[in-house]
């Protein structure tokens, strides 16, 4: 079993900044990739940024040049460091961690953090 927790969301202005972190812990499976997604109220769920555990990234077209992804494999834990925030970066950022087993693919899932962009 896998458990992601997530810290670092909160309310923010216009403008500033955050630091997602999120803590993997158990049978952490490698290679794997692990991702930020968000889920704003009454949209679906959308990537946000992902990092493999050779150091690739990918990025939505939204938060590029914004957001960056980064990942400490020695600790399994991957920040998301949020800047130039918007409003429409309102939403409720959720932690995956998704790897392959003999061609089974297996995705966790954190809790979710709340990130509110408001002034």
């Amino acid at each position: 079993q896998v458990r992601l927790v997530e810290s670092g969301g909160g309310l923010v202005q216009p403008g500033g900044s955050l630091r997602l972190s999120c803590a993997a812990s158990g049978s952490i499976i490698s290679p794997n990739a692990m991702g930020w997604y968000r889920q704003a109220p009454g949209k679906e769920r959308e990537l946000v940024a992902a990092v493999s555990s050779g150091g690739s990234t990918n990025y939505a077209d939204p938060v590029k040049g914004r957001i960056t992804i980064s990942r400490d494999n020695t600790k399994n834990t991957v920040y998301l460091q949020l800047n130039s925030l918007k409003p429409g970066d309102t939403a409720v950022y959720y932690c995956n961690l998704g790897f392959k087993v003999l061609g089974r693919q297996y995705n966790y899932w954190g809790q979710g953090t709340q990130v509110v962009v408001s002034s």
